[in-house]
């Protein structure tokens, strides 16, 4: 229900906002802010954007939970489009959501109300990886386990060939 009234209040709110701020400052300069929030939005969508993307393949490469930093990307792209969006209202929504310290706070506001189940992610340093089929044997460095199957060298095609090439 409250989906329902938020597509119907922010419309009415970007009309009365046009409305307003067209009255005090004319048509081409109100056109123009929206234009020029659009294009500075994107650039800063881009910009911060790249940083949640960096953060993310770091929480990866450490092993950590991915997920403030996937939570922040998402934001970011909400971000971007309520910025492309005409209309000042989600212009303020989306320049808010692109400023780290309110991200952190709406993060915060979802995290505590988001039961996660169970999460699970890698192994944990010194802890054995669980393969109910594969042989028990120490972890090394220097071995990597995997599986394959050797071709013979005179397996002919299971097809004629297109004609493009020599079988």
């Amino acid at each position: 229900m409250w989906l329902f009234f938020a597509f119907l209040a922010v419309p009415l709110i970007e009309i009365a906002l046009f409305i307003q701020v067209g009255g005090l400052i004319g048509l081409w300069p109100t056109l123009a802010i929206v234009i020029l929030t659009a294009i500075l939005g994107t650039a800063l969508v881009r910009n911060q954007g790249r940083l949640a993307m960096n953060n993310l393949r770091n929480s990866f490469s450490r092993l950590e939970d991915p997920s403030e930093p996937l939570a922040h990307g998402a934001m970011i792209l909400v971000s971007g489009a309520l910025l492309l969006t005409p209309g000042f209202f989600t212009d303020a929504v989306g320049f808010a959501l692109l400023a780290p310290p309110v991200r952190v706070a709406v993060f915060r506001w979802l995290k505590a109300r988001v039961k996660v189940a169970k999460f699970e992610m890698g192994a944990r340093p010194g802890a054995q990886p669980h393969h109910p089929h594969a042989p028990q044997r120490p972890a090394s460095k220097d071995v990597i386990d995997g599986e394959f199957t050797e071709v013979p060298n005179d397996k002919q095609p299971n097809h004629p060939g297109s004609g493009w090439t020599r079988h």
